[in-house]
């Protein structure tokens, strides 16, 4: 398979005009979505960050979790001459199949098995519940040069909160392709718990992280970000962004503080 990183690859198709490519890749079942912003005017070669999204807690919300995704991404590119490539993962946007960490977890590997084609520097920048996926999966692939992570719990159990309760918010916020393929309360809750944050972040550096969490964050404490910054010994950049809450994908702040890590990431 041709490199994301040659611009006349053909097994992308072009949005309209502009430049955002669009693919599907295969996970397991389940079929993801994955597109890729490139800057025409600063291209810098053979730097790919994948961002990563969260996990919707509110009604219908998991069609439309990655939605401003594509274009933050094409933002970034632009500012900072990566590749950017976000992927929907199963059961959100068009996206098929069923959420479960460990579902999501490979088709994070999926993705990054994809991007890798080339051999570029590849970086992950996961929202929520996608930055405490990022660092399990960079803990286990040294390919991954660098992870940031913004609102990320690191206390999976509080953040899960009752085994039940978790299952219901995963079945309201459909993220649910096929509800025989969602596992029952209980292991669905352990699948999450073995992402184990704070243990994988252990694993990370010298590789380069930043933590990213706004000081208002109601969804997910911002004591979540001190315990990350322990965890890797604190070997890593941490960002409290004042008056920011659990949203943190649209705020201009983040995508400066991103920017600027992308940059200093060259």
């Amino acid at each position: 398979m041709e490199s994301l990183a040659d611009p006349a690859a053909r097994d992308l198709t072009y949005d309209g005009g502009d430049m955002i490519e669009h693919e599907q890749i295969t996970s397991g079942r389940s079929v993801l979505d994955l597109r890729v912003a490139r800057s025409e005017t600063r291209p810098l070669a053979n730097h790919v960050v994948i961002l990563v999204h969260g996990l919707p807690r509110a009604m219908g919300m998991g069609r439309q979790a990655a939605g401003l995704l594509p274009e933050l991404a094409e933002h970034l590119a632009n500012e900072s001459g990566w590749l950017v490539a976000t992927g929907t993962l199963s059961g959100v946007g068009s996206s098929t199949g069923t959420f479960s960490a460990s579902q999501w977890r490979d088709d994070l590997v999926a993705i990054v098995e994809r991007v890798s084609q080339g051999e570029p520097r590849i970086s992950l920048a996961g929202f929520g519940f996608g930055g405490s996926l990022a660092l399990h999966v960079a803990a286990h692939d040294d390919r991954i040069r660098g992870v940031a992570t913004f609102a990320s719990p690191a206390d999976l159990d509080a953040w899960c909160g009752d085994a039940q309760d978790f299952h219901r918010v995963v079945q309201v916020a459909g993220v649910v392709g096929d509800p025989d393929d969602l596992l029952d309360p209980d292991a669905l809750y352990d699948d999450v718990q073995r992402i184990d944050p704070v243990g994988s972040i252990a694993l990370i550096p010298p590789r380069r992280l930043l933590i990213g969490h706004g000081s208002e964050d109601m969804e997910v404490p911002v004591a979540d970000a001190r315990l990350l910054v322990a965890g890797a010994d604190g070997r890593c950049e941490l960002r409290i962004i004042q008056g920011a809450g659990h949203q943190l994908r649209a705020d201009p702040r983040m995508v400066a503080t991103l920017l600027g890590w992308l940059d200093r990431h060259r």
